[in-house]
């Protein structure tokens, strides 16, 4: 049409339609939050069944003790299950396990992982880098490999604003 500003040829290909992903390691998480359960029922059931009377009867305080260990390990394990990187057309959620950072694609410069690297790292602008725990090759290789590749696709498709 004449007179409409030209589109940047790398404007569609920019605004990828699988856009937002979220990326998880999700048989890590499977494992972790498994544990969790598990160790919190086993634990709350045997702190239930322990005798209340006998040789050696268990207080409250003993079995609230077990409860709470048992919350208290279910909650770290759960914690160990947060890290996640969502992706969308604005930008880069990088989330840890204790903090969140949301990322302009213009932000990030690099995507990395060597082997024997534990997560992905993002190269910024500002010269640092960040940890992106919710791609890790752990348990899941091939799939940290390609969400990796994803990644770095997705950086190299919205991460330069386009030219005038």
């Amino acid at each position: 049409m004449p007179g409409a500003p030209a589109e940047h040829p790398t404007a569609a290909a920019a605004a990828p339609d699988d856009l937002p992903i979220t990326f998880r390691p999700v048989v890590t998480r499977v494992v972790l939050l498994t544990l969790a359960v598990a160790i919190v029922v086993v634990l709350t059931s045997v702190a239930v069944l322990m005798p209340h009377d006998g040789a050696s009867p268990w207080s409250s305080a003993e079995r609230g003790t077990v409860v709470g260990t048992a919350v208290l390990i279910g909650a770290g394990l759960t914690l160990l299950s947060r890290p996640k990187a969502v992706a969308d057309t604005s930008g880069l959620t990088v989330v840890n396990l204790t903090v969140r950072r949301r990322l302009a694609w213009a932000e990030v410069l690099g995507v990395n992982l060597g082997h024997g690297d534990a997560w992905v790292r993002l190269d910024l602008a500002d010269g640092t880098t960040l940890a992106v725990m919710g791609i890790q090759p752990g348990i899941a290789r091939g799939r940290a490999v390609r969400d990796a590749r994803r990644l770095r696709e997705l950086v190299e498709a919205l991460g330069e604003a386009p030219s005038s």
